[in-house]
């Protein structure tokens, strides 16, 4: 059975340049993202800094432009000190949000040692929990002063003679949380960090600071807690936060593949409110959006529940993906990349093992999660301007959703304008889509590849023995005659389709 939907794009009318941070990444303090993670001394493949190289790898190949840490819940308990200075000094700590032992082994100065190493970029979080100004102002001298006051001399007595310069802040993480180490109401949020934001900024003017939104869109306080923490801080900061998990706990697939349309209306809420207080505000101060946490979690919920408290790096959160998330996943990047123009962060959660595009085993190998290819393809080729879609597709509606496109895409005109890619899922379960495109005002195209992510079992998996189970082929199938391109979308398919100017 075959379908037929349109994509029209056209060069002038662009939304936006990506900021190449939309394809960050996020590594917690959570059960095993970090230690037998990134880090694990003793595996055949460690470096002399205990970083296993068969993840570095994985990592340097999607290209992670940054990486938020430590966390997440983990950094409303935290106090930094606790992770720097000699290794054999550092104190083993009870660890509340995950009730976890922190062993501190890892701390601020391998974190950073290891993103040099991966080619990516720190966004440090501060603790706004437990915490506050004091902490966070000494946090920022240790990591960005030269030289010359007590923390950035204990730097340098720590073996780093040049500061850091972590340019890009979190003020705490999801406040508006009750499940919050220190949560607090919006009022006490706003004022304690545009405090906190104020001091920041004497230590380094330089810096861009991130304040938190509601934890998602489903809690009681959404919007006007955004309201509300921006009438303190809209002059101070430069971004608000948003996170998003998405899942199919009632298998319900056709629901599922629609819920990245509910977070399309997440994105223009949140700008929304930021716009409706610049304008309360007479300011010329545009907010901008920091998607500092999204991805699917909901298969490791009740395993999570049997793992014994106060363990080292126990297995938390270790969703092991199938095919049918590959495609949420694929969805929700063509979501962020509909708001380049104010999404310009945005953080895949997490990295390693923990609800993650890469796992690993102990002393073992380490391997590619099915959404690891449309994150991928997306780091790789969806760099440029994106432009604006006018899509027209065969719809469908589900219990919680009406009018929900079959065919959802996106194009993204590469820097050198001589490229353009095409993003493109099919969401039916049942029909082929042949999609139309019409590319106006690029000259002439012809193909470079049609790379498809498909599979005839939609909770398909892949494993350490069976690491290629879910993967990519660049048999699509796509004609191209001048500026038109005839794209055949598989059933339930993500597509990547890489056109020259001819």
């Amino acid at each position: 059975m075959r379908k037929k939907a349109q994509l029209f794009l056209d060069k002038h009318y662009k939304i936006a340049q990506t900021d190449q941070r939309i394809y960050g990444s996020f590594l917690e303090h959570l059960g095993r993202a970090v230690y037998s993670g990134i880090y694990e001394p003793g595996h055949p493949q460690a470096d002399s800094n205990g970083f296993r190289g068969d993840v570095m790898a994985l990592i340097k190949e999607l290209d992670v432009p940054l990486v938020r840490y430590p966390g997440g819940n983990f950094v409303s308990g935290y106090n930094w000190e606790d992770g720097v200075g000699p290794v054999e000094g550092r104190p083993e700590c009870l660890e509340l949000a995950w009730r976890s032992i922190e062993t501190n082994e890892f701390g601020l100065n391998e974190f950073i040692t290891w993103a040099r190493k991966v080619g990516t970029t720190p966004m440090m979080a501060v603790n706004l929990g437990t915490r506050g100004i004091d902490a966070a102002r000494n946090l920022i001298e240790y990591t960005n002063h030269p030289g010359g006051s007590y923390w950035s001399d204990l730097r340098k007595k720590h073996g780093y003679q040049e500061p850091h310069q972590i340019k890009t802040w979190c003020l705490g993480n999801e406040m508006d949380g009750p499940w919050q180490i220190g949560h607090k109401t919006a009022e006490e949020y706003g004022r304690l960090a545009v405090e906190t934001a104020k001091a920041m900024r004497q230590v380094d003017p330089e810096i861009e600071l991130v304040v938190c939104g509601s934890s998602h869109e489903k809690m009681p306080t959404f919007a006007e807690w955004e309201r509300a923490v921006l009438s303190h801080t809209y002059d101070y900061v430069d971004y608000i936060s948003l996170h998003e998990y998405l899942g199919n706990r009632d298998n319900n697939l056709a629901n599922y593949l629609a819920e990245t349309d509910r977070v399309n209306e997440y994105i223009k809420a949140v700008i929304a409110t930021c716009d409706y207080v610049k304008a309360r505000k007479r300011s010329k101060k545009t907010i901008y959006l920091s998607f500092d946490e999204w991805n699917v979690w909901y298969h490791s919920n009740a395993q999570d529940q049997k793992v014994k408290p106060w363990s080292k790096a126990p297995g938390l959160l270790e969703d092991i993906y199938n095919f049918e998330d590959a495609l949420v996943v694929g969805l929700f990047l063509i979501t962020l990349l509909k708001h380049a123009d104010r999404v310009r962060i945005a953080c895949l959660a997490q990295l390693v093992n923990v609800i993650a595009p890469i796992m690993t085993r102990p002393g073992g190998g380490a391997w590619k999660q099915t959404i690891y290819y449309p994150y991928y393809h997306a780091s790789r080729y969806g760099r440029g301007t994106v432009l604006q879609p006018e899509i027209i597709s065969p719809v469908y509606d589900t219990e919680e959703y009406q009018g929900v496109n079959f065919v959802e895409a996106i194009g993204v005109l590469s820097d050198e304008e001589r490229e353009i890619t095409l993003f493109a899922v099919n969401r039916s379960q049942d029909s082929l889509m042949e999609l139309e495109c019409s590319l106006n005002n690029m000259g002439d195209l012809e193909l470079i590849e049609h790379i498809v992510l498909e599979h005839e079992d939609i909770k398909a998996t892949n494993t350490e023995e069976n690491p290629d189970k879910v993967k990519p082929h660049n048999q699509g199938k796509t004609l191209v005659n001048g500026h038109r391109a005839i794209v055949e979308l598989p059933v339930l398919s993500w597509n990547v389709v890489r056109l020259r100017v001819k």
